[in-house]
């Protein structure tokens, strides 16, 4: 029996869909069928499944479960959770092969969606693609497989306070910091984390509710962390953080309200890293600043600048061995003590390590950073069959110029007045813009590069497109 998917569901890095429009319980059979296929013919077995606080969450697993056995996986459910609980479970428990989370992230509260772990290693780009073809084909393998469940949060949580072994009690123990879960799949583990945290904190919306009444779980977003610098504010703690809706994104913000953004973070986390570790290799996405990889540097470290995109960052990692990694978008990897697949919530445990390690305050490593003007990620609707050949005209006029260029992924431009890049979205028909400089002349004469190329293309930055 074949089964086709809605085109715009298989995505480079996960499958995501609205919910009783281009994704339902049938779609989840065919996913569990067809990962369970692949599975077993790579000598597999058992999948780990759970699930997020989205309102359509509890189907889909059922459906999804449905599948995974018919095709002869066992499955181990680990209940609802932040996605990095799954992924501990995948990681930590021997029996599993591989892992799936059923999870909207970060979209409206009608999307939904999975994001899978085979092996030990991120399933993404063509693992996705080859579902949906062995469901057109109707290649299944059938089987009768075995569902038990396994109670995760307990284990997750000791390893999360691993994070913070050997640090000084007293200076914890001072320690005041403010936690925004924003209604999503975190708030369990956050409400256990903190009744083990030395310190005294204080916590938002932690309880799970999938229409997100408060505000959207997406900490890239400055209106989002406003009840969080409101909580910093008022009772004068030292630093906030904020998750996304399945906990694998951090948002922060220091002691005064200013946001930590993504590559701020890598800055800080290199600093105690590096103290431990020298010469160690850190990565971080196209889009970080060029602050952070002259860091790294500055701090004996190897910096390395790498594709957007979490299961990108992640394979990287595996390649080079890196103990840490990380986005503009909040993703954090660490493979130092930790497994190193994206966690926000024990990237939360490390700034708490960071700052006590380093006798400092975030604030004050926040204040420290040099101050850089820079413009958020722009996002610009572009023909699906032009986002790619436009990059690639860039690179060709550029290429005939002195022009310094990295072409890892899309163009990124340094020059006297800071870096301007240009990409394409590899889930999305846009292209993605930033820039950044010392000045803000200089930042519009990067700008003015930008619209330049872009012009010379046949395009404008004319209508922003939506995240």
């Amino acid at each position: 029996m074949s089964y086709k998917f809605d085109p715009t569901v298989l995505r480079e890095y996960d499958i995501r869909g609205v919910i009783g429009e281009t994704l339902g319980p049938d779609d989840a059979r065919a996913i569990g069928r067809s990962f369970a296929t692949l599975l077993r013919e790579a000598g597999g077995k058992t999948v780990a499944v759970g699930y997020d606080g989205r309102v359509s969450s509890p189907m889909l697993e059922h459906a999804l479960i449905e599948g995974l056995t018919s095709s002869g996986c066992d499955v181990v459910r680990v209940g609802m959770g932040p996605t990095p609980m799954l992924y501990y479970a995948e990681a930590a428990l021997e029996q599993v092969d591989g892992g799936i989370q059923i999870t909207g992230s970060h979209n409206p509260a009608n999307y939904n969606g999975f994001k899978m772990v085979f092996q030990g290693r991120p399933f993404f780009g063509e693992d996705i693609q080859k579902v949906g073809r062995l469901a057109a084909d109707g290649a299944w393998l059938d089987g009768t497989g075995e569902v038990s469940s396994h109670e995760m949060l307990g284990d997750y949580i000791e390893a999360l306070l691993a994070g913070l072994e050997g640090i000084d009690a007293a200076t914890l123990s001072a320690m005041r910091v403010g936690w925004d879960a924003g209604n999503g799949a975190a708030g369990p583990a956050l409400e256990a984390l903190v009744a083990r945290l030395p310190g005294e904190h204080f916590c938002l919306y932690t309880e799970v509710d999938g229409n997100f009444p408060n505000h959207h779980p997406d900490p890239t977003v400055p209106e989002n962390l406003e009840d969080l610098q409101a909580l910093v504010a008022e009772k004068n703690l030292d630093f906030g953080v904020a998750f996304d809706g399945d906990g694998d994104r951090i948002g922060a913000i220091d002691g005064e309200g200013r946001i930590i953004w993504g590559d701020q973070l890598l800055m800080i986390y290199a600093e105690d890293l590096l103290d431990r570790l020298p010469g160690a290799t850190i990565i971080a996405d196209v889009k970080a600043s060029r602050a952070l990889f002259d860091r790294v540097a500055e701090l004996g470290g190897q910096p390395l600048m790498w594709n957007t995109g979490h299961s990108l960052i992640k394979s990287k990692m595996k390649e080079t061995r890196a103990p840490l990694a990380g986005e503009m978008s909040g993703h954090v990897f660490f493979a130092d003590t930790y497994y190193g697949f994206d966690d926000a919530l024990y990237a939360a445990i490390r700034l708490i390590a960071a700052s006590a390690r380093l006798g400092k305050t975030v604030t004050q490593l926040r204040g420290a950073m040099p101050d850089l003007v820079n413009t958020p990620e722009m996002r610009f609707q572009v023909d699906e069959s032009r986002k790619f050949a436009v990059i690639d005209e860039v690179k060709e006029r550029l290429g005939e110029t002195d022009a310094d260029v990295n072409d890892t992924d899309g163009v990124r431009v340094t020059s006297a007045d800071g870096w301007w890049l240009l990409r394409a979205s590899n889930t999305q028909d846009v292209l993605v813009a930033r820039a950044e400089s010392e000045t803000e002349a200089g930042l519009q004469r990067l700008m003015a590069q930008i619209d330049e190329q872009l012009a010379a293309s046949g395009l404008s930055r004319g209508a922003q497109a939506p995240h």
